[in-house]
């Protein structure tokens, strides 16, 4: 059976969601079993850059692949029309969809992701407290990723997974 190009989007968009889902929850399963204190901030090794390099990378590109490839595709799978809405419109009409938590909560995990990813603070404590909100919030980002896939396969029954 044919797949209408929406939909095969849309299932372009989970699958590298869930490369990107899989990696960061690597991430952050290595940094819970590294438990970083802020002192190893200031001395950190070539494994803990790689590290949190990574966790850096998954953390944003994920952020990014949902809010630029996955959220539109599921609007037009879902036949909405959306082109001319900006962003915030469209978080909100995902929120009224029932597809997305909260439109304001995603804001501020983007706000959390862009101060961690741009900001370097003074102090170690600043930074270890950026870090630990980063983590936090990569965290809620993984959840709201497994709920768009259980709702696409919800609403969407022949989307492959």
């Amino acid at each position: 059976m044919n797949q209408a190009p929406e939909i095969l989007i849309l299932e372009q968009a989970l699958a590298i969601g869930r490369i990107h889902r899989q990696a960061l929850g690597d991430a952050l399963d290595d940094l819970r079993l590294r438990n970083l204190k802020p002192a190893d901030l200031e001395r950190l090794s070539k494994a803990d850059r790689r590290l949190l390099d990574q966790f850096a990378y998954r953390y944003t590109r994920l952020q990014d692949d949902m809010g630029a490839k996955l959220m539109p595709a599921v609007l037009r799978a879902l036949q909405e029309d959306t082109p001319s809405l900006s962003m915030l419109d469209r978080l909100n009409r995902l929120e009224q969809l029932g597809w997305l938590p909260s439109a304001e909560e995603w804001g501020d995990l983007r706000r959390v992701r862009n101060e961690f990813a741009h900001d370097y603070p003074d102090t170690v404590d600043e930074r270890f407290d950026r870090l630990h909100l980063a983590l936090t919030a990569a965290q809620r980002l993984l959840e709201i990723l497994v709920e768009f896939e259980h709702k696409a396969q919800q609403c969407f029954p022949d989307i492959h997974s």
